[in-house]
């Protein structure tokens, strides 16, 4: 789950992290207001989106009076802000965060993830501050600095000055900044963090740190422990059919494929994925019915999955353990009386009840198309799509 800007620094506020004073509004009067409250000076109007990169996308601009507040926030107010992260169609500007301008000497880049590799969480810092961490790792990967976080210690004392002596900290920075660097580190275990970025991480000319700009996901796994957390949650920022999803019970990313997958359980969803581009397809989604879904909950995964214009045939890969198959096969029945199945259908069932499952689908009037494994699931489908797909 995601957050917007102003509510990780809020998180941040929490946390003891220095964030400039803001307020978030939604008109361009409520944005006059806020710019004149934080003193009428210097003030940064930024665009409240999921989505990284939008100061290049027009949403943020420095302005410093109250008409260049104004016009600023009516340019960004109601766009559809493009973005590398959100995709040609942008995202639409609800909510502006209007912050106070702040003096900086410096940038630098600081967050924490889990690396899976390690299996622990690893804290890096960098000088290249302002600039997307991707391209610090591919071009000058020596200027990230790491350091390996044990989650039942947090960060050390000595990783920290480690961290901020190799920032190259002015000594009057360094008490400061390994202070940011533990709260951050505190606030990632606490929170059920997937991922924490500032970027950037100020120095002021009188050796302050700032977090200048803030993005916080969380672990959706971790959600049930964190009710104030959840309830941060903007669904107008997510893919609509994967907010239908979540609501049914089901697990669903959307992609860029053609192929509609419905699958229960996430390994085999992944090895299905991974088939189809073996045989030369892409996949339009990951979506996993899970263990123990009822045949209404299959029915909604098709409708889900039918709702994306991109899909061009559909490839139902089952192995029935908890899940049994003749449920999937009753779904299947119910979503095409329901919502209708007029593209190409791939189905592979194999496990507990296959024999009840394959006999209702065989017995039914849908043209669909059986395949004997996985492999040959997957060439069918990749075949099918092609033949639906405008040349």
């Amino acid at each position: 789950m995601k957050v917007h800007e102003y509510q990780a620094k809020a998180l941040f506020r929490e946390a003891g992290i220095p964030v400039p004073e803001g307020v978030v509004v939604t008109s361009v009067d409520q944005a006059q207001a806020a710019y004149e409250q934080l003193g009428g000076e210097l003030a940064v109007i930024k665009a409240q989106i999921h989505a990284g990169g939008r100061g290049k996308g027009g949403g943020v601009k420095l302005v410093r009076s109250v008409a260049e507040a104004r016009q600023a926030a009516d340019d960004i107010l109601g766009m559809s802000l493009v973005t590398h992260q959100t995709g040609p169609e942008g995202q639409l500007v609800k909510t502006v965060l209007v912050e106070a301008g702040c003096s900086i000497a410096h940038e630098y880049y600081l967050g924490i993830t889990l690396d899976r590799r390690l299996g622990k969480p690893v804290l890096m810092a960098s000088t290249e501050g302002g600039v997307e961490i991707e391209i610090v790792a591919a071009a000058t990967p020596e200027k990230i600095l790491k350091a390996e976080i044990n989650p039942l210690v947090g960060l050390e004392p000595w990783q920290g000055r480690t961290l901020a002596y190799g920032l190259g900290l002015p000594a009057g920075a360094i008490r400061p900044a390994c202070a940011v660097f533990k709260q951050l580190v505190d606030m990632f275990l606490a929170t059920d963090a997937s991922l924490v970025e500032v970027n950037p991480l100020v120095l002021t000319p009188s050796d302050e740190i700032v977090a200048l700009d803030g993005k916080v996901n969380f672990d959706s796994n971790g959600l049930f422990r964190h009710p104030d957390i959840v309830a941060l949650r903007d669904v107008d920022e997510e893919d609509p059919r994967e907010a239908e999803a979540a609501a049914a019970g089901l697990t669903y990313i959307a992609l860029d494929g053609s192929i509609g997958c419905l699958v229960n359980g996430a390994g085999l969803a992944m090895g299905t994925m991974d088939t189809i581009k073996l045989a030369g397809g892409e996949p339009a989604n990951f979506l996993d019915v899970g263990g123990v879904a009822t045949a209404e909950q299959v029915t909604a995964a098709f409708k889900i999955i039918l709702s994306d214009s991109n899909v061009k045939a559909i490839l139902v890969n089952i192995f029935g353990g908890i899940m049994k198959c003749d449920v999937i096969a009753e779904g299947i029945l119910a979503a095409a009386k329901e919502v209708g199945i007029s593209l190409p259908l791939v189905v592979r069932l194999e496990g507990t009840n296959v024999d009840r499952g394959r006999e209702l689908l065989e017995s039914s009037e849908l043209a669909i198309i059986s395949a004997s494994d996985l492999a040959d699931a997957a060439a069918k489908a990749v075949e099918a799509a092609a033949a639906g797909s405008p040349a």
